[in-house]
Order: C-alpha cells, then sequence, then structure tokens
C-alpha cells in the first residue's frame, strides 16, 4: 500500500477507536439512568436515523473534494459530543439522545466521504484488500474498546468516553492533513440529480442483488442492538457482560475480516456475500440457547458473518461505480440499508419488550438465511439445473459458466460411442 493509504488507514482507525467506545457507553449509560433495555437501544436509532438523509450528503460528496470536506467535519464532530460532559442525573437523557441524532449525521458524511476518498488512493485491484484491511482494524479494536470501552464508563463515567472520542476525530483530522494527495476537481456527471446514484445501482445487475440481499437483512440486524443488552440478564450477568459479548464477537470479527479477500477472490461478492449471511443466520440461531459458550460460540459466528457482507458490498460498489458517482451511490446504498435498519432497531426495542428474546433472535435468523440462500441461488439458481443454460456472472473471480447437470449430460452423450 502507498504511504498515503497507510495514513489514511491509521486516521481512520484511531476514529474507529473512539466510535466504537462511545456507542457502547451511550447505550449503558442511557440503561443506567433509565433500568430500560429498550431506552438504551433507542441511542442506535437516533444514531442511524440520519441515515435517511444520506442522499443529500452523498451529493455533497461529490461536489466538493473528499479530502476538503473531511478535514471540516471531523473537528466538527469533536465539537459535537462534548455537551456530553453535562449529562448528570435520568433528566439529562436527552442530552444523549440529541449527541447521538448529531453523531449519526456527521457519520453519514464521514462514511461517504471516506468511501469515496479511499476510491481515490487505492487502485481498483487493490480495494478489496483495502477494505478488508479497514475492516480487520476495524474489528481488531472492538475487540479491545467494548471492553476499554465499558471499563472506562464503569471507572470514570460516560464524559471521559466522551473526551475520548472527541481526541480521535482530532487525530483523524491531522492524518488527513498529512496526505500528500492531490485530489482532482471533481468532475460533473452527465445526470447530477440527487437520485443518480441509486438509478446507478438499479442498472447494475449484481449491485442491485447486493443491495437489496443487505436490506433484506437490515430488516432484522437492527434487533440486535436491544438484544445484546437483553443477553447478559438472560445468562445470570451484570450489564457491564456487555463488552465482554462485543468482544467475544470481535474475535469472530477479526477471523471474518482477515478471509474476507481470500473469500472475495475465490468465490466473487456476491456469493461471498450470501455466505457471510448464511454464517450470521448460524450464529443467531446458536444465540438463543441459554448455555454460555453456546451462546458465546454463536457471537463468534455473528461476528464472523458481518465483514464478509460488509468487505462485499464496499468493493462491489467501489469497483463498479464511477468516480463522479461514488459519494451518491454510497449514500443510496446507506439510505436502502439504513431505512430498514432504523426500522428494525424501533422495532427490536419494541419486541424485546412484548415477546421473548429467543423468538426475535429466530426471526433475525430466519430472514438473513433467506437473504444469504437468495444471493447464493442467484448464482447457481435451479432454474438453471434443468435449461442447461451457461451464465457467467461479473461478480464471479474468474467469470466462468455455471456446471449445470444439463451440461454434464450432453457431455456424457457426446462421449457415449453410437452402435
Amino acid at each position: 500500500m502507498s504511504r498515503d493509504t497507510r495514513i489514511f488507514l491509521c486516521g481512520q482507525s484511531l476514529s474507529l477507536l473512539g466510535d466504537t467506545a462511545l456507542w457502547l457507553a451511550l447505550g449503558l449509560w442511557v440503561k443506567d439512568l433509565t433500568g430500560s433495555s429498550s431506552a438504551a437501544g433507542l441511542v442506535f436509532l437516533c444514531i442511524v436515523a440520519p441515515q435517511l438523509a444520506s442522499p443529500f450528503a452523498g451529493l455533497l460528496v461529490d461536489r466538493v473534494r473528499r479530502r476538503t470536506l473531511l478535514l471540516a467535519v471531523n473537528p466538527l464532530t469533536a465539537l459535537a459530543v462534548l455537551p456530553l460532559l453535562a449529562v448528570h442525573d435520568r433528566g439529562d437523557v436527552w442530552i444523549i439522545y440529541a449527541v447521538a441524532v448529531a453523531y449519526g449525521a456527521s457519520y453519514v458524511v464521514l462514511s461517504a466521504g471516506q468511501s469515496a476518498l479511499l476510491h481515490t488512493l487505492v487502485p481498483t485491484e487493490q480495494l478489496a484488500k483495502a477494505n478488508a484491511t479497514l475492516q480487520t482494524v476495524r474489528e481488531a479494536l472492538r475487540l479491545i474498546t467494548p471492553l476499554a470501552g465499558a471499563g472506562l464508563y464503569t471507572l470514570a463515567g460516560g464524559a471521559a468516553v466522551a473526551l475520548l472520542d472527541s481526541a480521535t476525530f482530532l487525530a483523524a483530522t491531522a492524518a488527513l492533513f498529512a496526505l500528500k494527495l492531490r485530489e482532482p476537481k471533481p468532475q460533473p456527471h452527465a445526470n447530477p440529480g440527487i437520485t443518480a446514484g441509486a438509478r446507478h445501482i438499479a442498472r447494475t445487475p449484481d449491485l442491485k442483488a447486493m443491495v437489496a440481499g443487505c436490506a433484506l437483512c437490515m430488516l432484522v440486524i437492527g434487533f440486535s442492538e436491544t438484544l445484546i443488552f437483553e443477553l447478559p440478564d438472560a445468562l445470570g450477568k451484570p450489564s457491564a457482560f456487555v463488552g465482554v459479548l462485543m468482544a467475544v464477537q470481535g474475535v469472530g470479527a477479526i477471523v471474518g475480516a482477515l478471509t474476507a479477500t481470500t473469500a472475495l477472490k475465490r468465490h466473487g461478492e456476491v456469493r461471498a456475500a450470501g455466505f457471510g449471511m448464511t454464517i450470521f443466520a448460524l450464529g443467531a440461531l446458536l444465540m438463543a440457547d441459554s448455555d454460555l459458550p453456546v451462546v458465546l460460540a454463536g457471537k463468534v459466528l455473528f461476528g464472523l458473518g458481518l465483514p464478509w457482507i460488509v468487505v462485499a458490498l464496499l468493493t462491489l460498489l467501489q469497483r463498479s461505480t464511477p468516480a463522479n458517482l461514488q459519494g451518491r451511490a454510497f449514500a443510496a446504498s446507506e439510505l436502502a440499508l439504513g431505512a430498514p435498519q432504523t426500522l428494525s432497531i424501533a422495532l427490536g426495542a419494541a419486541l424485546v419488550a412484548l415477546v421473548d428474546y429467543r423468538v426475535v433472535l429466530l426471526v433475525q435468523a430466519a430472514t438473513v438465511g433467506l437473504a444469504g440462500v437468495a444471493l447464493l441461488n442467484r448464482m447457481h439458481g435451479p432454474w438453471r439445473l434443468w435449461t442447461g443454460t451457461s451464465t457467467t456472472s461479473s461478480s464471479h473471480p474468474t467469470g466462468s459458466p455455471a456446471r449445470t447437470p444439463a451440461r454434464w449430460w450432453k457431455r456424457w452423450r457426446r462421449s457415449v460411442p453410437r452402435p
């Protein structure tokens, strides 16, 4: 990797360090102040709700230089978390929710800008490796920061975690200043509208299938934001055990991130995402058990499947999108995923209060598993078994046609000597 790529990834890694610690601390903070898992889950709803405005963020990213935009938004985000220093009792919970909304709005702009800037920094053939590297660092930090964040929150309170997060955004700003990149002026697109990114996704078959499959998963994955606070109670552990569960999930996620590049090279983006969804679904099933070792094994698989999905989606999106559409295409995918995720977080907070958490886990496993099978079936669908159609997918790394029983039968018939 080039010098600029390494510096950029280091800066983003420092920012992720504060992100993970703060997200968990905000949920624990609300849980301690209110005693409600549903109220804690609503913190994550506030964070993801601004994704509904992501098309406007994507349009902004495509209209300006991405590095300049990130240099402005990072320090503003560092300031946005400081009102958390004023939170002292249950009556101040609204401040946590307000900061979570502002934090989520910043995240929408930063994520689109970072993805577009990475596309500028890295050659197309190295995008999978760069995305997997960043995902590996992200998951490695998540292995450490849940325990560290929960510990820092327990020892010093949420204000200390907020200060840590603010400092990491300033560190990310310093990394951006250190880049030697001379980013070209954004070029106008033939269709400058705000929906150009969505139309691009709709015209690209593999990308359309990937976004649709991930959107289906997000209809239930958001349940986890509330379920994570139910598991310690079900296992007879204190609420701070959430940090242990997140760390165990991080072990699986690191393995998933380290193997994501190999999975994409071997299977292509679409099939790799399908396998990731299947692994995730199996993990959700195991988490419905009441035995601690089984639940921990489920968290490992839960974490392992997610990086395959994330890296596959990002790589396919970046690889198949023109430079002047990167922001809007990323934002369109974020909206397609963020809307069902927002709904699922709100629905999960309500469902956990009404039904047994294990029922929610079973629904989650069934839905994500269905999406995974759909993506795998897209590459080797049953209809091809009977038609003998030889198809080639752009997402398959070798571009080789599907082998079907019909083809094998014809080959065998040709090889048999006729009397």
